[in-house]
């Protein structure tokens, strides 16, 4: 089946065989559908998310990896209900990204890119720098100056450029975005090849669960990369018939800065005008998601929904994690505090199977998980 890169607004399309970041007119691109795969086409000899290879859009010889996917699982009881935590911190970098990094930059390679540009709020970069790095590749990370010195430390161990952009983390990415004239902006918001990463979380869920979709995910959000991972796979997934119906996938957000939510919320098609402060939740703070129609389409597709969170919601589900033995950062807490509130709107029933999508480690931000702890470091 030929795969090529698809504008999804105007329906245009392009060879895959050129590396692009963008459409004409610095339209996003995804994909052109792809047929998804069966039980049967699992590679049960890797333990690494290229056990599924197979529905990836193009097959390379020689992936970049180091063990990525295959996380746990875990069933724990929270706010009186079961709840499955996916926690995607056990990976290489400790967050979800890797998903994302490891096929996106094997993909490029594979397409004679040896050098990349990637924007960050931390983990994304952390990730883009590791694996260029085994990859034998070189990186350039953008990251705003708030940026927490465990990921900017970790991408310079990694031999990345770093450069710090004062100012807010849409103000990086518009920096990003100038200089992609002059090296590969292997953007993790932008380029596709990073969505059919993270789409094998939904594959992993599928096989976590034997071979069913859960009834809930619920994901924080951002630019929506992992929303959209998980639509593309179990899509893909309901299209090979090896699911019946498509799990409700619920974004979550910083009231802070919660432009996805509040579109939603409002019923709007378009952005609408949204305060934006700084957040505990980096992880999510970005300001103008360009794959907003996207990620709404998904919400909406998929009957699920979008739930917006005060800091100190945000913030007390850090510690109340942390005292079952769960570790996460801010941004990660964020499931939890959400599925607090859709039990309590009846949204989510505890009876139903839902999953909570746990993105990166507590490591990454101790600095803001001291604070609410009250001590100086």
């Amino acid at each position: 089946m030929s795969v090529a890169y698809l504008d999804p607004r105007s329906g245009a399309t392009f060879p895959l065989d050129t590396p692009r970041w963008c459409g004409p007119g610095h339209a996003p691109l995804l994909l052109t559908t792809l047929p998804g795969i069966t039980r049967r086409q699992i590679d049960r000899s890797t333990r690494s998310l290229w056990r599924y290879r197979a529905a990836l859009p193009m097959q390379v010889s020689d992936p970049i990896t180091m063990g990525e996917g295959c996380t746990p699982l875990l069933p724990r009881t929270l706010h009186g209900a079961a709840a499955l935590l996916k926690c995607e911190w056990f990976m290489p970098t400790g967050s979800f990204k890797d998903r994302g990094a490891s096929v996106m930059l094997s993909l490029l390679r594979a397409q004679g890119v040896r050098a990349v540009l990637e924007d960050s709020s931390g983990n994304g970069g952390a990730a883009i720098a590791a694996y260029a790095a085994a990859g034998g590749m070189q990186a350039t990370i953008m990251a705003p100056t708030s940026t927490s010195p465990a990921k900017t430390v970790q991408m310079r161990a990694h031999g990345a450029a770093v450069e710090l952009i004062p100012g807010t983390r849409q103000d990086t990415a518009d920096a990003a975005v100038r200089r992609s004239d002059s090296v590969f902006y292997a953007s993790h918001n932008w380029q596709p090849f990073f969505l059919h990463g993270t789409k094998t979380l939904a594959y992993e869920l599928w096989e976590d669960l034997d071979f069913r979709a859960p009834d809930n995910v619920i994901v924080p959000c951002g630019a929506g990369s992992n929303v959209l991972g998980c639509e593309i796979g179990f899509s893909e997934l309901l299209r090979a018939g090896e699911i019946d119906t498509m799990p409700r996938i619920f974004a979550v957000q910083p009231a802070n800065c919660a432009p996805i939510v509040a579109t939603f919320l409002s019923g709007s098609d378009t952005q609408v005008p949204t305060d934006i402060s700084p957040t505990i939740a980096e992880g999510t703070a970005i300001a103008q998601p360009i794959r907003l129609p996207e990620v709404l389409g998904t919400l909406r597709g998929t009957r699920g929904g979008a739930v917006m969170l005060t800091e100190a919601e945000i913030g007390a589900a850090v510690l109340d994690l942390a005292r079952i033995g769960i570790y996460v950062e801010p941004t990660s807490a964020q499931a939890a505090a959400a599925f607090a509130k859709l039990l309590a709107t009846g949204t989510v029933r505890p009876e139903q199977t839902t999953v909570l999508v746990l993105t990166g480690s507590g490591l990454k931000a101790t600095p803001r998980i001291a604070e609410l702890l009250g001590i100086a470091l």
